[in-house]
Order: structure tokens, then C-alpha cells, then sequence
């Protein structure tokens, strides 16, 4: 009888294509279904997947197939429901970030993972980055209080518009994509998040009144860190400075640089194309120390980071630590108080553009 974790994945858009195929590259798995409403959508993938089977819903694979893990990769909204329901069917989960839509929804589903002993691994796809854990360990050496610079607002269009109006149904951009980079600045500063406010903008009138397609974040921490986070989505979004990913400190600053400004076809690069939004080339790190001349003593340095996993190989990494996770069971208390608190962070912004208050965190 196969050791391997059969697997569930739910969702087949882009990161649930992504995710099914790591499976299929990581050796311990089992993909034996996908679940999503859209027919096209299995017969689109099912040539990689010949023992898996097909399911609209998500209820019916989950009693057919009893696997021992589900991969969440569904809108954000749908997130919490399908996890409680995985769960208490004894299965480990993987849930693309975010792990729910209310810090109370997250709260019960961490708090039913422990209950039940499953593992539970929320897509930070950034924490299995290379580069992005060394511009963090650099960010470390800058001393204290911190300043944390950074954005991804995407010129979307076509499908990548559809999708981003989809989600939009139920999150804003600086909730959607924000827990990510929430996520680097608590890594970064290791301190408690004591306040939030937030601006934002409606730019379309294809999305509901009531929701906005740009915003930008300001957060405090309790060490005098401060950080600021920008998103913005649609057909009207700049491509220029769609990429600032900073860092300053008393000792100096780190840098992601910008990728190269085209692909390996040649073609212009933009904000929509997704390997961007992980890619860095390289870090640059600056000293502040001056030299008796009042001249920097050090000149910058650069860490190179051309040589570094596209998106797909960073998915491969996250569902290698899933299975890590399962198999030698790791203690994920921290990961996931990680991922609550960004959350809590990016949701208490999205609470300050409808307010228009400072909201203050407990």
C-alpha cells in the first residue's frame, strides 16, 4: 500500500493549476481530485492527472475520495468553509493565502486544525523564496525602529482583470495581495503591530460601489517600526513604480531591484506578468556609516539573485514544506500566528479606508 498523502485540490484557476502540479513534482503526494465547477477547467489539466477524477463540488469529492489532504485554491471568500469542512473530515489542509475574510472565521479554523491535529499551511509563497528570506535576514542587521517600504499594484487586464474583479466581490486589493507583504514586514521588525490606517480609491464602476481597487496602508509597530503598502488593480494602473520592495534602518537600507525590464523573449515586462511579483535580480545594501571625511566608509554592495525559482518551483517548495509539515510533524504554531496577524493587520486597513479612522490594534 502507497505512503503517499492523497490529495484533493480544489480550485483549478491559475494557482490551483499551480499547486496540482507541484503535487505531481513533489514525491509523497497523490493527486486523486480536482474539484471545480468549470468542466474546461479539469479537462485543461487532466491529461498530467489520469488517476484523478472530477468533481463540480466540493462536498461530494471530499466523501467519494476521503483523502488525507485538501489544497484550497477557491476564492478567499469560499477559504474558511472549505477548510472546516476538510478538517473535521480528518484531513491535513493547505489554504491559499488569505486563510479567511474575517480574523474571527481565522481564528476558528486555526483553532479546529488544532483540535483535530491536522496540519494546517497557509500559501505564503514569499517564505519559500531565496531571495525574499535573505532581504529579510539583511533587513535584521539595519538595527531598529524600521522603515518598510512596499507595493504591487498591477495593470490588469483580459482574464487577469476578470480574476481581479472576482476577488474583489469579497476583498480589496491591500487584503488580497497585503498579507504577503504584511507578512515580510512582521518578519522583518518581530514586533507587535500596535496601529493601522489606510486611503483608498474606487477607479471603475465595474465593481460594486461599495468596494475600492486601489489602496496604500500605513502600519506601527510597538519597536517604532513603521511600514507602508500599496495595491492597486485594473486596466487604468500604472506601470511605472509598480515594484518598490525597501527596507531602512539606522545602519543603512536594503533594496530588491527592480527585474530587468524585459523577459526572456525580449517582450516589455509589466505589472500583470506574475513571475514579477517574486522576481528581485538582486539586493542592494547601503551603509549609513561615514568616514571621518563625512564620506560613506563603505560603498553599497549588491547580492545577486539572478539564479533564483520561478513561480512554479516556488510552489513545489511551499507544498515540499506541506508534506515536511505532515510527515515529521512540525510544529506550526508560529506560522500561523504569522498568518493571523497579518491578516489582522491588512483587514483592520480595509476597516480604516471605510472609516476613515486610525484603527487601533489589542
Amino acid at each position: 500500500m502507497s505512503d503517499n498523502i492523497r490529495v484533493v485540490v480544489v480550485g483549478l484557476g491559475h494557482m490551483g493549476s499551480s499547486h496540482a502540479q507541484a503535487y505531481n513534482a513533489v514525491p509523497g503526494f497523490e493527486v486523486v481530485g480536482l474539484v471545480d465547477a468549470r468542466q474546461e477547467a479539469f479537462d485543461r489539466l487532466a491529461p498530467q492527472f489520469p488517476g484523478a477524477k472530477y468533481y463540480a463540488k466540493f462536498d461530494q469529492a471530499l466523501k467519494d475520495l476521503k483523502p488525507d489532504a485538501v489544497a484550497i485554491c477557491t476564492y478567499p471568500d469560499t477559504h474558511a468553509a472549505i477548510a472546516t469542512k476538510a478538517l473535521k473530515a480528518g484531513c491535513h489542509v493547505f489554504v491559499e493565502k488569505p486563510i479567511a475574510t474575517t480574523v474571527a472565521q481565522a481564528k476558528s479554523v486555526i483553532a479546529l486544525a488544532k483540535a483535530k491535529k491536522k496540519k494546517l499551511v497557509v500559501g505564503y509563497i514569499l517564505r519559500h523564496h531565496p531571495a525574499w528570506q535573505t532581504f529579510i535576514s539583511e533587513s535584521h542587521k539595519l538595527g531598529k525602529p524600521l522603515v518598510m517600504r512596499m507595493n504591487l499594484n498591477q495593470q490588469s487586464f483580459g482574464s487577469n482583470w476578470n480574476t481581479h474583479k472576482n476577488l474583489m466581490k469579497a476583498l480589496s486589493p491591500i487584503v488580497d495581495c497585503g498579507v504577503h507583504y504584511v507578512d515580510v514586514m512582521c518578519q522583518m521588525t518581530r514586533s507587535k503591530p500596535t496601529q493601522v490606517y489606510a486611503i483608498g480609491a474606487r477607479l471603475t464602476k465595474e465593481i460594486k460601489s461599495s468596494q475600492y481597487n486601489y489602496g496604500q496602508l500605513q502600519v506601527t509597530f510597538a519597536d517604532g517600526s513603521v511600514g507602508w503598502y500599496e495595491a492597486g488593480w485594473g486596466p487604468m494602473m500604472s506601470n511605472v513604480a509598480f515594484f518598490v520592495k525597501d527596507v531602512v534602518g539606522p545602519k543603512g537600507c536594503v533594496s530588491i531591484v527592480e527585474p530587468p525590464k524585459t523577459n526572456a523573449n525580449g517582450a516589455e515586462k509589466d505589472s500583470s506578468d506574475i513571475d514579477s511579483h517574486t522576481k528581485t535580480n538582486c539586493l542592494r545594501v547601503h551603509h549609513s556609516e561615514l568616514n571621518a571625511e563625512g564620506n560613506f566608509a563603505q560603498e553599497d554592495t549588491f547580492i545577486d539573485t539572478a539564479d533564483e525559482p520561478v513561480h512554479q518551483d516556488l510552489c513545489n517548495r511551499e507544498q515540499a514544506f506541506f508534506l515536511k509539515a505532515i510527515k515529521e510533524n512540525i510544529n506550526l504554531k508560529d506560522h500561523l500566528e504569522d498568518a493571523l496577524n497579518s491578516l489582522r493587520i491588512v483587514l483592520a486597513a480595509d476597516q480604516s479606508v471605510r472609516t476613515k479612522k486610525v484603527v487601533h490594534l489589542n
